[in-house]
């Protein structure tokens, strides 16, 4: 019997992503009963996934789509055992980099039909909302933010325009940070930035928590605290070109939940911005959903 697979794509996406789901639509019915369904709004999203039965559920778009189709099954309850697939079409593609999905649409589908369903992590706050790669908070939430306004335009490169941006005004937190409820850091330390990886690295490519695996179990949690003007500055026009772990004034600590309280911060999740908020805190729900992932 041939594989069968619901293909959801963004109806309202441009001329570029059309022709790469047209591409990779070439390859996958070669071997696969493939249904697409376009979606512009969260209701026609829930509708959809209401009637994927069985299928895979192929998600063509990039983190926040993924992040939307994720979030609507664990609200509807109908996450696990659910077998989801990527084709990768967004512009920074930070968790199909983390599962080592080709970002060409063509050989994405190629490796799809080849690959192997995978148990996957998945992060939920105390709202119950996902996150399926990463969750940061202050400055990499500022550079998030100030580089929305430049992705539209420019792609990849807003992020690290935002980031030097946010390194002219950096914030700076008053937080207690815990771990496994140990404390990782208090309230009476300066605290730049914090980030609950379940994937490696955000804004196309800057890897904040470069060794996180969404199929351990575990979240990579990183805290930045550099204190000086000088160096909160340095590690922030760092921050979009180079590995973080090994800064002198960063701590990467794993767990299965985190829990961040203190002064009012905001939070992006897989490129959602919320808050601002004073407490918010995270569980790592392990193997929550399957994703096909490339054979090693």
């Amino acid at each position: 019997m041939a594989t069968r697979l619901l293909l959801i794509t963004n109806s309202d996406a441009g001329t570029a992503d059309r022709e790469a789901v047209d591409a990779a639509l070439a390859v996958l019915r070669g071997a696969a009963d493939v249904e697409v369904r376009g979606t512009s709004s969260p209701e026609e999203l829930d509708g959809v996934l209401g009637e994927a039965e069985d299928r895979t559920i192929v998600v063509a778009g990039g983190d926040g789509s993924v992040h939307a189709v994720v979030q609507a099954l664990h609200r509807r309850g109908d996450l696990a055992g659910r077998t989801l697939a990527l084709i990768p079409l967004g512009t920074g593609n930070d968790f199909a980099r983390t599962l080592g999905i080709p970002l060409d649409a063509e050989e994405a589908a190629h490796a799809l039909l080849a690959g192997t369903p995978r148990p996957t992590d998945v992060v939920v706050d105390d709202e119950d909302r996902v996150t399926v790669n990463s969750v940061h908070l202050g400055a990499g939430a500022e550079a998030g933010k100030r580089g929305a306004r430049w992705k539209e335009r420019l792609g990849r490169i807003g992020y690290p325009i935002g980031a030097l941006e946010t390194a002219l005004n950096p914030p700076s937190l008053r937080v207690r940070v815990e771990v496994d409820d140990a404390v990782v850091v208090d309230a009476d330390q300066a605290v730049l930035m914090v980030a609950v990886g379940n994937g490696a690295s955000v804004g196309g490519g800057t890897e904040l928590t470069p060794d996180a695996d969404p199929h351990d179990g575990v979240a990579d949690v990183l805290v930045a605290t550099p204190a000086s003007p000088l160096a909160r500055l340095a590690y922030l026009l760092r921050l979009p070109f180079g590995r973080q772990e090994g800064h002198a004034d960063v701590r990467i600590v794993r767990g299965r939940t985190v829990r961040v309280s203190g002064t009012p911060f905001d939070c992006n999740s897989d490129g959602e911005i919320d808050g601002p908020v004073t407490a918010r805190s995270w569980r790592v729900l392990p193997a929550a959903y399957a994703m096909v992932v490339p054979h090693a």
